[in-house]
């Protein structure tokens, strides 16, 4: 081997070292700082590799998308014309009493609360499902008089007619250039 090819092949050599964490207890003073943790390091090497494991999933583990979907359970649409504000709640599986609709202080509530159960006597299989949400929507100048709500195929519309100075209240801004 010549001198050359030998020095190309040392600097490879460095090259792959300086990747690796361990370096054979080598600038271990100038790497870790006086708050580092091994232990600390390797949990949030784990969190990262599960993070990246189970992302695109719908159901991640501890929490994730799974639970962000169910703090926003039900799907809520608000529509807002010159004449009426209309809220569209999605509620699956529940009747029209198991649903309860308040307008309070400025704020439509919408509370409900879903109990299921499965009973198998067969295979001696029994399960039971029960939950509670509300959901808070801020809602302004509307005659509280005239609200009406419909529940059909699981499909709650809220409709609330607008008071007649809620369209004087608006002013546009115009926008100056510098």
């Amino acid at each position: 081997m010549s001198r050359r090819d030998w020095n190309k092949e040392r600097r490879k050599s460095k090259a792959i070292t300086d990747l690796t964490s361990w370096r054979r207890g080598r600038d271990l003073k100038t790497r870790r700082s006086e708050n580092y943790n091994p232990v600390l390091t390797l949990h949030r090497e784990m969190n990262r590799l599960f993070d990246d494991a189970f992302r695109g999933f719908d159901v991640a583990p501890f929490g994730g998308s799974f639970l962000e979907q169910s703090m926003n359970w039900p799907s809520i649409e608000v529509n807002e014309s010159n004449q009426d504000v209309k809220v569209t709640a999605e509620l699956p599986g529940l009747d029209e009493k198991d649903v309860q609709i308040e307008l309070a202080n400025g704020v439509l509530s919408i509370k409900g609360e879903k109990k299921t159960e499965t009973e198998d006597k067969d295979r001696r299989f029994n399960e039971r499902y029960y939950g509670r949400f509300e959901r808070r929507i801020p809602i302004e100048d509307v005659d509280q008089d005239k609200i009406s709500a419909a529940f059909k195929n699981g499909v709650l519309t809220v409709t609330m007619p607008k008071l007649p100075q809620a369209e004087s209240k608006v002013k546009r801004i115009a926008i100056n250039s510098k």
